[in-house]
């Protein structure tokens, strides 16, 4: 013991505090539920070394730097994050795991982190495996462990894979969010009824409507909802139509096997989808637009009470305008034309569209209506006619066309142009129609949400 000038003695000096973080990591989930798991495991023989070494300053810090069910190929893990962030902020002198995998199994990436522990000063331990970094020697074994430590993922990952490829040729669902239209019983695909409805009402939409844009559209309308309740969309519709699951088929990469469940769909019905599928969108598109039907087919009529038919004329560059014009003109030689022969189909139809939407928003012309049509409807009464409107209105906008043109037809009974104008006559059994349809295809939707 030294002693000062008047004799007191002096303690000699202590080592310097290293502070030590202990970082832990488990490639799975497995057993992380347990009260004593393989993380608390790690942890308890790092604390056990860090105690062995308190005579040399080692302390450890209270922060737990644990990842449970993340792979050791990868740096994007929580707790390693802020293990390297409080390295940065000089919090952490010395890192102890109990392996060198558990901090990383790639090459790369244990690189990269020995980078920052450099520029940082920070020390690095493995409990299991006595090595000293800060010598040529020591680096070479380290490397050496690590090759090994990547080796072993890349074989583990291989027999994952060889596993999984197996295991599908064989028809097995390998887990996962099952698709729309199935539900995971005992780790098997099983229909679920509602739902394949639903699938097989997309298939057959897609074959009539040519557009996965339309059909979404329709489909929200209706309340229809992807597996997590979302509204259906383009995305969603596409991933559907190109799904084989649904023809009793286990996919794994680009091949077809046998699965072990049941089909929801036929061939022909998936033939029939992927026919237009083959189809360029922007054909389709044109396809579709050219062969939409009029709304007022049947419904308008001239001046002198003749019909007037839908026509349409291609421009310069393509573009397509559509007409209503009168039969007089169109089986010609008649002297007696009226005096509007010709009309532009989109400012009569959104004339039109324009007066049935203003039923829709007046309570007094819905029971009105309603009151006219009671003696051929008893069973309708003011308060369904009322909610099954007050549903629909805020929707048109949303309509495909042909669900649109089922509501104009229901409701108006003739349309008759003037030149002062258009007149347009209302059905009055017609709302009637529509308020149990609508009613028919809530309970449908709610059924299925149910």
């Amino acid at each position: 013991m030294k002693r000062d000038a008047k004799g007191a003695g002096t303690m000699p000096a202590t080592a310097r505090k290293l502070r030590c973080a202990v970082y832990t990591r488990k490639s799975s989930e497995e057993g992380l539920d347990m009260e004593f798991n393989s993380l608390d495991a790690q942890r308890e023989s790092c604390e056990a070394f860090i105690t062995s070494q308190r005579a040399e300053g080692w302390v450890l810090v209270r922060d737990r730097y644990d990842d449970g069910g993340v792979s050791g190929g990868t740096l994007e893990r929580p707790a390693l994050k802020r293990l390297v962030a409080d390295i940065e902020e000089g919090l952490i002198d010395c890192v102890v795991v109990y392996k060198i995998d558990r901090l990383s199994r790639a090459l790369m990436d244990f690189s990269k982190l020995v980078d920052v522990f450099d520029a940082n000063q920070v020390t690095f331990v493995s409990v299991t495996q006595s090595f000293n970094t800060t010598t040529s020697m020591g680096r070479l074994t380290l490397n050496i462990l690590l090759s090994f430590a990547q080796f072993e993922r890349e074989v583990i990952g291989e027999r994952i894979r060889d596993k999984f490829a197996a295991s599908r040729k064989r028809g097995m669902w390998m887990g996962g969010c099952p698709p729309l239209g199935y539900d995971v019983r005992d780790r098997k695909l099983v229909v679920n009824e509602t739902e394949a409805t639903l699938v097989q009402r997309i298939f057959q939409g897609f074959v009539e409507l040519e557009s996965g844009m339309k059909l979404a559209r329709q489909l929200r309308a209706e309340g229809a909802t992807t597996k997590r309740g979302k509204p259906l969309n383009k995305v969603d519709i596409y991933r559907i139509l190109t799904n084989r699951v649904y023809l009793g088929d286990a996919v794994h990469k680009g091949t077809a096997y046998p699965g072990e469940h049941d089909a929801i769909l036929t061939q022909a019905a998936w033939d029939a989808a992927h026919a237009i599928l083959q189809v360029n969108p922007r054909v389709r598109v044109n396809r579709s637009r050219n062969t939409t039907d009029p709304l007022l087919r049947g419904l308008i009529f001239d001046s002198d009470g003749r019909a007037m038919s839908p026509s349409h004329a291609r421009g310069r560059r393509g573009q397509i305008y559509r007409y209503y014009i009168s039969q007089a003109v169109l089986k010609g030689g008649a002297t007696d034309r009226p005096a509007i022969a010709r009309l532009p189909a989109g400012d009569i139809e959104a004339a039109v569209v324009a007066q049935v939407r203003a039923l829709l928003r007046q309570p007094e012309v819905v029971v009105g209506t309603w009151r006219a049509a009671r003696p051929a409807a008893s069973d309708v009464t003011e308060h369904e006619v009322l909610r099954a409107l007050e549903r629909i209105e805020p929707l048109w906008d949303e309509l495909f066309h042909s669900e649109r043109a089922r509501i104009v037809r229901l409701l108006v009974d003739r349309v008759d142009v003037r030149a002062d104008g258009a007149a347009v006559r209302l059905r009055l059994d017609g709302l009637t129609s529509l308020v149990r349809d609508l009613e028919a295809r809530n309970a449908g939707v709610e059924r299925a949400a149910g």
